[in-house]
């Protein structure tokens, strides 16, 4: 196992467009898939050939540079490989994803602030599947048996681990989702090619919290709901609000109008709304709530 990978300059390096997921609402049942835990992360298509390595985001956008701690790839004997992957940021004092880091991250330009930060607060890649081996593209084989490749092909280290799965999973396990702070699941058909884009082999299936929350004001030049909930939580609801909820409350609304500046009109905070979300922030508040109905 030869850990140490040089970063590519020169040859072919292949993009391969990542897999992406359906919905589904409700956890099920089935034996011909297994179950992966859904990650906060950035995803990413690592390409190596003849030894030399390049890290492309799910767009095709060359990272390799930015991401220094993911130049040694655990892969046997240097071979030809391209793998699909999850970078996360861990807060080493909690345990748990920061996505916060992760965008921050993302976001440096300067290659000095990169190095400190990779030795700082090392990401982690998490791969989840393996689509090119020796040279052989195996995206048509089943899931199940790139999952056996994958085991072969690649070790783990410090940056890098094969993302743990359940097989047949049963009703406990989607049982205790709802009791703990995982944003949700991916089902995935044993059976299923890989094929870029989304496909309904693979299903997301989120845990999502509920809350109430009162409607406190509306966006002026856009879409967006001002949602408060105690004293202290403010957030913009953007997302599922269909159109007859929203032409409901702006006729509501008007008549509560308490004032405004260059960005909101302020109502009196009377209209109460179910929401729900399935990722929180590094405080524990909810992040991105969607609408699901009004309180009445």
């Amino acid at each position: 196992m030869n850990r140490s990978i040089p970063i590519g300059k020169d040859g072919e390096f292949m993009f391969l467009a990542p897999m992406l997921t359906g919905r589904q609402e409700s956890p099920f049942v089935d034996d011909r898939y297994i179950v992966e835990p859904k990650l906060d992360g950035q995803r990413l298509i690592l390409s190596m050939e003849h030894g030399h390595l390049r890290i492309y985001s799910a767009h095709g956008f060359d990272l390799t540079s930015q991401y220094p701690e993911f130049h040694w790839l655990p892969v046997a004997d240097n071979e030809d490989v391209v793998l699909d992957g999850i970078a996360i940021a861990v807060d080493p004092e909690t345990g748990r994803g920061n996505p916060d880091w992760l965008a921050k991250r993302y976001r440096m330009s300067k290659q000095m602030d990169i190095k400190e930060a990779s030795m700082r607060n090392p990401l982690h890649c998490f791969v989840i599947d393996i689509l090119r081996y020796k040279g052989e593209d195996i995206r048509e084989r089943p899931l199940a048996e790139r999952k056996e490749l994958l085991s072969e092909a690649m070790e783990s280290n410090l940056r890098f681990s094969r993302i743990p799965y359940i097989d047949h999973p049963d009703r406990g396990l989607t049982d205790s989702l709802r009791g703990s702070s995982m944003e949700g699941l991916v089902a995935k058909d044993k059976r299923s090619a890989y094929r870029s884009g989304k496909n309904d082999s693979w299903l997301l299936i989120r845990n999502y919290r509920y809350f109430n929350a009162r409607i406190a004001g509306y966006r002026k030049n856009q879409f967006g709901w001002l949602v408060e909930s105690g004293e202290e939580w403010r957030s913009i609801v953007t997302d599922s609000v269909p159109a007859a909820y929203r032409q409901a409350f702006y006729g509501i609304a008007k008549l509560l109008v308490t004032g405004e500046d260059k960005d909101y009109v302020y109502v009196r905070p009377e209209i109460e709304a179910c929401l729900r979300y399935a990722k929180q922030r590094p405080d524990g508040t909810p992040f991105q709530p969607e609408f699901v109905r009004f309180v009445v």
